[in-house]
Parts: structure tokens; C-alpha cells; sequence
């Protein structure tokens, strides 16, 4: 058993030396005073996935088969591990409500699994087990508590996705008659539960890469029919399209990251729902973004985003970028300007706020 004291810092962040203007001055207006929590996990497993259900309720998930979830805003976090998954990597949660969660997790074959619980952990249903060698499932979300999607890698050069409408009690694959053709060696990276967004309405868009092309699928009728647009981010083994996300339905950000080098385009912005994207600047992490979110509520509109090399945000749609600090992250979620959480190596959790 290990001790780890808490901490909280508060300041103004002044931009980074390699951005020509501050993120959050300008015409945004003074800069965001955050605070930093640094919070106990209970935990010392990486610590993948965030569902963020309010300022009060979060789960988040991670290697070893763990999970840890929070009822009074991180001030106490209970970690465990799903019986009989302690070799997995749970890459993804979705959070429905103080006692409703489902982890996804990854790998070749049956290690690609969907558990769910409706009593805080006490006990999980395992809903999915995958049994195709060749497939390996990346990310989900959910339209409602009972309507959700997932997507994985493509096999045999077809997409690979599965839905459900009744809470997960059956997870379908979509036929193939009903999505694009994959491209070669297409997949969307586990990085940070963050590579499918939903809407209501049934829109979703899915962020998918090989190693020449990064590209967007999106439905607005859940599934049924799906469009497909090109991503201007770079791609190459293990570099591509990380995450994705929509303000509303017109204004979205994705953003890549994995062995990328400092040139390479790593941010872009949609304002007509993903038809069309403007490169932004590159984010000043070196390997890049695993994964990104708006701060919902935020006084002037603002993403944060995450990764190995720590956290940032831009309070002007990623024309300049201002450093939160240098922790290893993969995933974050927010409430509310007043309450996000990011989550990374060795179970940390950091309650961010003041946006």
C-alpha cells in the first residue's frame, strides 16, 4: 500500500513559448484561472477511458482489467477489477449513471469483450466476446442507455461495427451492404475512448486511419446509411486520427497523434459537420493528441486535449495552444467549466477546473 498526497494548484497560464499569441488572451479575453487537482485513483493501473456523468459522478477505466469510479466529484475514488479480466486492457467506458457502466475492452480475438453493470461493480455481464481471430474492437458511445455502437478494425476489407438497441442484451454486427468499403488496413486507433462521437438524431461520426489516409464516416439515421470524407491529418503506422468530437452538428474538432514528428498535421476544425476541414495548428505535444473534448459551458468556446507528453487547450479554435502541464494523459471528459478530469500513466487523475 502506497501513500499519495493530493495537491491543487491555481494560476493563469501564459501561452507556450512556441505560440506566437497566447491561447486565452486576445480577443477571449483575460485567461482562464484553473485549478489542478492532483487526485488519490486507488489505483497504480494506466488508466485509458473517462465517462463523465456529471460533477459528481465519473467512471474511468484502464489496463488490468481495472476500473475506478467517483459519486462525490473525485473527492474518493473506488478502484477494482472486473472478475476474471485482469489481463485486459478495459480501452473504453461509457458511464450511464451513478450504477449503469460498460467497458469495452481490446485485442486479437476474444480478448475484444463489452461488460456491463447496473449495480456500481458489485457485479458485470459479460454482453460481448468476440470470437473472429482476425477482429479487434477500438471504441463505443452511446445515442441512449440502451442504443449504442462500436467500432473496430476493419477485416477482410470491410468496416467493423456493431450496434445495439436494448441496452447491450444483443450486440449485431452491421452488414457490410450497409458501409463504405474499408481501405486497406483500416482502423481506428484505442487510444482514448475517444475515436466515435454520437448525436441525437442518430448522427455518429468515426474517425478511421491507414497509413496514407485518414477519413471520416458519418451516419445521421444510426447507422443505417453512412458518408465518408477525408481527413487532412496525417497518417502512417501508428500515426493517424485519435479523436474526434462535435460542439453540436455543424462545429467539430479531430485531432491525431502516435509516433508523429513536430511537422506532421495533427489538428483540424469542421464547421459544416465534418463535409469539409481546416488544418490548425499542430498541437505542442510531441507525439501528439490521444484525445480531445470541448469544455462544455466554457465563457469563450474551448477544447482541451491530452497526451504522453501532457495537456493543452486553445480558447481560439487551435490557431495557438496554451500548456496545462506535462503529465502523461490518454483520455480526459468534462461536466462543466468547473469540473474535468484527466486520466493517464500509473493511475493518475487530475480534476481540472475554471474554464
Amino acid at each position: 500500500m502506497h501513500s499519495i498526497i493530493r495537491f491543487v494548484t491555481i494560476f493563469s497560464f501564459l501561452p507556450l513559448a512556441a505560440c506566437s499569441t497566447a491561447g486565452g488572451i486576445g480577443s477571449a479575453g483575460v485567461p482562464p484561472q484553473l485549478t489542478q487537482e492532483e487526485q488519490i485513483s486507488g489505483t497504480r493501473a494506466l488508466l485509458i477511458a473517462v465517462s463523465v456523468i456529471d460533477e459528481n459522478v465519473v467512471w474511468a477505466s484502464g489496463a488490468s482489467g481495472t476500473y475506478v469510479r467517483t459519486t462525490n466529484g473525485g473527492a474518493t475514488w473506488q478502484a477494482a477489477k472486473v472478475p476474471g479480466a485482469d489481463s485486459l486492457q478495459f480501452r473504453d467506458v461509457h458511464a450511464v449513471d451513478a450504477n449503469t457502466a460498460y467497458l469495452l475492452s481490446i485485442g486479437n480475438g476474444t480478448d475484444s469483450r463489452i461488460y456491463k453493470t447496473t449495480d456500481a461493480g458489485a457485479t458485470w455481464t459479460k454482453q460481448f466476446q468476440n470470437t473472429d481471430p482476425a477482429a479487434f474492437i477500438d471504441c463505443m458511445d452511446f445515442w441512449t442507455p440502451e442504443r449504442g455502437i462500436v467500432i473496430g478494425d476493419a477485416v477482410n476489407g470491410q468496416v467493423y461495427m456493431l450496434t445495439t438497441t436494448n441496452g447491450g442484451r444483443t450486440w449485431d454486427r452491421v452488414p457490410a451492404a450497409s458501409l463504405p468499403a474499408a481501405t486497406p488496413e483500416e482502423g481506428s486507433f484505442a487510444a482514448s475512448g475517444t475515436c466515435v462521437e454520437t448525436a441525437p438524431g442518430g448522427h455518429a461520426w468515426i474517425v478511421a486511419n491507414n497509413p496514407t489516409t485518414a477519413r471520416l464516416l458519418h451516419t445521421a439515421d444510426y447507422g443505417k446509411t453512412w458518408s465518408v470524407d477525408t481527413l487532412p491529418i496525417t497518417t502512417r503506422n501508428g500515426t493517424g486520427t485519435m479523436s474526434i468530437a462535435m460542439r453540436n452538428m455543424r462545429e467539430g474538432f479531430a485531432l491525431g497523434g502516435g509516433t508523429a514528428q513536430p511537422t506532421d498535421e495533427l489538428a483540424a476544425l469542421t464547421s459544416d459537420g465534418g463535409k469539409t476541414w481546416e488544418l490548425r495548428t499542430r498541437p505542442p505535444l510531441t507525439r501528439g493528441i490521444y484525445g480531445g473534448a470541448y469544455v462544455p459551458g466554457a465563457r469563450v468556446t474551448t477544447i482541451v486535449a491530452v497526451g504522453p507528453d501532457g495537456a493543452v487547450y486553445t480558447r481560439d479554435g487551435a490557431r495557438t495552444w496554451t500548456a496545462i502541464n506535462s503529465n502523461n494523459y490518454w483520455s480526459l471528459g468534462f461536466a462543466s467549466p468547473r469540473a474535468g478530469w484527466l486520466v493517464g500513466n500509473a493511475g493518475r487523475i487530475t480534476k481540472i477546473s475554471g474554464f
